[in-house]
């Protein structure tokens, strides 16, 4: 089974996570904004090459989850690490508020219908985290979820976070590579970034009246998501905080750790066996002769 790539922003899987230990901005030895560009530059280019040898060995799929406050940066950081990749190779899937369909189902149903095919990387622009994340600040929207009977919340938590934990092991047991990314954004830098958003014409589409009541329950969001990656952070599907007030570099992090994941699994093109090799002489010539 796979296992996480070492990084300095891997949530540990002992349960010792404490988000003030992991900024939000690093202030020593962070590269440049020139710099960072030109290294993304060259991650591009080689995840393209591992995602065409990753489509032709077919053997493995790669999910990566997306989670972070609003304006974080997790549309700009897919589209900004994914440009170079052959779409026909690429899913991406956004979850928001749960449809009447959804809501008929387990809380894992509707990302479980979304996962990547073999041989292709599926991007989860939020994911089955909101059921530990959204709904435990907001546990009010319980009552929409049609559950036989609501245990104690803590329980409930319990529950979910066991239930997420034993389906990542079991889709790494049978190929899919998770990566989950939370993107950790200051409440400083979310503000500035929404005044951005009322400011510039250009951006006033982006803003959204409720992400700005969503700031009111800050604290309430960092506890929920502490106890959500140490509970979940495993070998086989590991978190990286991913400091995101300096989009530049978190773009960066987030390629380099994915491209070192895949250069892990050591892909290789298939071979051709030596019966289809062995017409490949006949079939040039052919061809040549034509």
């Amino acid at each position: 089974m796979f296992k996480a790539v070492h990084s300095k922003f891997l949530v540990p899987f002992d349960r010792t996570f404490k988000i003030h230990n992991f900024p939000t901005r690093l202030t020593k030895n962070a590269p440049d904004k020139k710099a960072c560009k030109k290294k993304l530059r060259k991650m591009i280019d080689e995840l393209d090459e591992l995602q065409r040898t990753l489509y032709a060995e077919d053997k493995f799929a790669l999910l990566l989850v997306f989670q972070a406050m609003d304006a974080a940066g997790k549309d700009s950081t897919i589209r900004a690490v994914m440009s170079g990749v052959n779409p026909a190779g690429c899913q991406v899937f956004s979850f928001k508020k749960p449809t009447p369909e959804e809501l008929n189902h387990d809380f894992l149903w509707r990302t479980t219908k979304c996962l990547p095919e073999r041989g292709r990387i599926g991007i989860f622009n939020r994911s089955h985290y909101e059921e530990v994340l959204v709904v435990r600040v907001h546990p009010e929207y319980l009552q929409y979820q049609k559950l036989p009977e609501i245990p104690p919340l803590n329980r409930l938590w319990k529950q979910r976070f066991s239930a997420i934990c034993e389906h990542e092991k079991h889709l790494a047991q049978n190929g899919t590579v998770i990566l989950k990314f939370w993107l950790n954004v200051s409440k400083e830098e979310q503000r500035r970034r929404f005044l951005d958003r009322l400011n510039i014409p250009e951006k006033n589409w982006k803003f959204a009246v409720d992400d700005v009541r969503e700031r009111g329950y800050w604290k309430e969001y960092m506890k929920a998501y502490e106890a959500a990656l140490n509970a979940t952070s495993r070998a086989w599907a590991p978190w990286y905080a991913i400091p995101a007030d300096d989009k530049p570099f978190m773009r960066l992090s987030v390629a380099e750790i994915v491209v070192k994941t895949l250069k892990k699994l050591n892909l290789k093109y298939p071979e051709v066996g030596k019966a289809e090799k062995a017409k490949f002489a006949e079939m040039r010539a052919l061809l040549e002769n034509e």
